[in-house]
């Protein structure tokens, strides 16, 4: 059998799974992941790759190739990862590193982009060669198709939308430099940054963990906002009017026929349909597909996505 390792790695865990040419995960193994900065990343992706080979093994015989999703800005055509973030930039040569020690071809990108390339091949892109796929989730972030092709941009740094003021003013500066960026209101982040700067405006029955490391959980906080709770309901109204307004710019900038959501934030539905109630219609009168769900398994889509990029390299 034919198959393709894929190396998803986020703020939070590292995902290692084995996926077929038809973007099934037939076997994956989850790494908890605390701070961290490129080399120490590095090292913690050999260590765990050397676990999963050990201890889940292939499928079949070894995988043709390696996808890793990275992020941060990558430069995929010379395999670079350039940096996580302003503060964590040290540019190494990951993929060259990985196909050395494990002696299969490696290719990397941006995670979001991993997750473009999912939807490009396996869910919405089948149907559109003009779409947006937002990824709501501990950030947000966002990829662009437009004519069939992923947009980049000069410093592969499209997509950064999370940064971008829409219109909910509730006075939360951002690390970028700026007040009441989207991914301050509407992400795994966001709610938990706005709920302590809101938490002594409305009663809740919210647990707002004392340790800033620990974040609320937005489960909780839709689950209490469904019961009408003050603070929970004003934050879902918030990051809902906040994701509509980020949809309807974006609409506007790049004129897609359709707008695809993915991450954990909107994977249960919930925030969606408020989000869908917020849309003008005059606004996205040309989305003729809709503000959608991903079709893709919200846990997979970047290991999903990963995998395509092997496959398509």
């Amino acid at each position: 059998m034919e198959t393709y390792l894929a190396l998803d790695l986020g703020g939070t865990k590292l995902l290692i799974g084995e996926m077929d040419r038809h973007g099934n995960i037939l076997k994956y193994k989850k790494y908890d992941t605390g701070y961290f900065n490129q080399p120490a990343a590095l090292e913690f992706i050999k260590k765990s790759l050397d676990d999963y080979i050990a201890t889940v093994g292939w499928v079949d015989k070894k995988p043709r190739a390696i996808g890793v999703e990275l992020i941060g800005r990558v430069d995929p055509r010379q395999s670079i990862w350039l940096q996580i973030d302003p503060k964590r930039t040290d540019p190494i040569h990951l993929a060259k590193e990985l196909s050395g020690i494990y002696d299969m071809p490696c290719y990397i990108d941006n995670d979001v982009k991993s997750a473009t390339r999912a939807a490009q091949l396996f869910g919405f892109g089948r149907i559109s060669e003009n779409f947006i796929y937002i990824n709501v989730g501990t950030g947000i972030a966002a990829g662009f198709v437009v004519n069939g092709k992923q947009i980049r941009g000069s410093h592969f740094n499209v997509g950064e939308v999370g940064h971008t003021q829409v219109g909910v003013n509730i006075g939360i500066p951002c690390g970028c430099g700026r007040m009441d960026c989207v991914e301050l209101i509407a992400s795994g982040i966001g709610f938990d940054r706005s709920a302590r700067l809101l938490k002594d405006q409305y009663p809740t029955q919210l647990h707002i963990p004392e340790d800033l490391a620990d974040w609320v959980e937005v489960k909780e906080v839709f689950n209490l906002s469904r019961e009408g709770d003050p603070l929970c309901s004003r934050l879902v109204e918030n990051a809902s009017q906040a994701l509509a307004n980020l949809i309807m710019n974006l609409v506007r900038v790049s004129d897609p026929d359709t707008v695809v959501l993915g991450g954990g934030i909107v994977s249960d539905g919930y925030i969606h349909t408020k989000v869908v109630e917020k849309l003008n219609p005059t606004t996205i009168r040309f989305v003729k597909n809709g503000v959608v769900l991903t079709k893709l398994n919200p846990d997979f889509i970047g290991l999903i996505g990963t995998g395509a990029l092997a496959m398509k390299e």
